[in-house]
């Protein structure tokens, strides 16, 4: 995974609007507090880290980028102490470094005045205390003259107020499939890390990967490492260990990628729905969807968040669609509630029947 994080903004996949907006920040020399938010995977320490490292360099990233994760203590001591200890000393070259920067442009090709000040970064900085937090947003203030603060959340209505106030907002949405697999300009994608890395994977089981993956690049490409791991033969017992250059690995498939995530296969989710909707006998439909549960190893949960989609590309009457969204909803709630999966199930299939029943002679237009 570290071994494809982008090393500059041109780097990082997707989200080409919010990486324009901070180059323009760069340009212009007025990089303002960020808050950069949004569901895991989808760049956003990424992006800090490629605009760190492309402002001060490898060489000064150590003395000019203060970075805490949510592994660190970051309670209201360490704001008051090591936060500000760092914020509060300046550079003590930081005129000189200015003067070279302003004529020398980065590896982006800009030229950047930035490098005097330095950088806070609050990875997960929803997990901090409130009190830590308030203690925070008073050093943000005082300290703005040589330093920048970068917090970095999953949820913003886990942070204060005063916080949000005093930053610049960018959500990070779950990427796209087009950004997931993108080649072009070296972007760290999946297409690109499988011709790196020479992956021997089908087609079809690269769109199941960024399908799966939802739009979260870290958890795509841990599962194709995964994958390619588990892809490798076993030595033979007795037999003398094969050189690397040797090894033929496994073609990777649709069903390895599956496996691989635990998540059911879309023809196991067709039976299922096919079953559902054509066997009237309650009895008969629940013998065989437990089956099969049984068969496949497959949750519940996992079936609802497929049947759902399934259903919801078929052309029905509104009272019909109605009411498989409000019952699968309800099963969905009391089964996270630690409702009995044999009984859920049997309600699934009662919920998908009665809407089923609604349909009459017209059935799926």
């Amino acid at each position: 995974m570290e071994k494809y994080r982008p090393n500059t903004l041109s780097d990082v996949s997707g989200h080409q609007d919010i990486l324009a907006t901070i180059t323009r920040f760069i340009e212009a020399n007025k990089l303002p507090h960020l808050l950069l938010y949004g569901p895991p995977g989808t760049g956003k320490t990424s992006t800090i880290l490629a605009l760190a490292r492309q402002i001060y360099g490898t060489r000064n990233m150590r003395q000019m980028v203060l970075e805490l994760n949510a592994s660190d203590d970051r309670g209201i001591d360490v704001v008051r102490e090591q936060i500000k200890t760092f914020a509060s000393t300046k550079q003590i070259f930081s005129s000189a470094t200015q003067t070279v920067a302003s004529t020398t442009p980065t590896s982006n090709g800009i030229k950047s005045g930035l490098t005097g000040f330095k950088l806070i970064i609050l990875d997960e900085a929803d997990a901090m205390t409130s009190a830590a937090q308030m203690a925070l947003r008073r050093i943000m203030e005082k300290y703005t003259a040589n330093t920048r603060f970068c917090i970095i959340a999953n949820y913003t209505h886990k942070l204060s107020p005063a916080l949000l106030s005093r930053c610049t907002r960018f959500r990070f949405s779950p990427l796209k499939n087009a950004d997931v697999k993108s080649a072009e300009k070296a972007l760290r994608t999946v297409t690109r890390v499988v011709e790196n890395e020479h992956v021997n994977i089908s087609p079809d089981a690269v769109e199941s990967l960024v399908t799966l993956s939802k739009g979260d690049m870290r958890r795509a490409l841990n599962v194709l490492q995964a994958c390619h791991a588990g892809s490798r033969p076993l030595p033979i017992k007795g037999q003398p260990p094969i050189k690397d250059s040797d090894i033929v690995y496994e073609l990777i498939t649709n069903d390895t990628i599956y496996n691989c995530i635990a998540a059911p296969h879309p023809e196991d989710i067709r039976t299922i729905m096919s079953t559902l909707l054509s066997t009237p006998d309650i009895t008969s439909c629940l013998t065989t969807i437990n089956a099969l549960k049984s068969s496949r190893g497959l949750a519940l949960a996992d079936i609802l968040t497929n049947l759902a989609d399934q259903l919801n590309e078929l052309d029905v009457s509104a009272a019909t669609r109605i009411t498989w969204l409000e019952g699968l909803a309800e099963i969905e709630y009391r089964l996270s509630g630690g409702g009995s999966e044999s009984v859920q199930t049997g309600g699934m299939i009662g919920v998908v029947r009665t809407g089923a029943e609604l349909m009459g002679d017209k059935g799926i237009r």
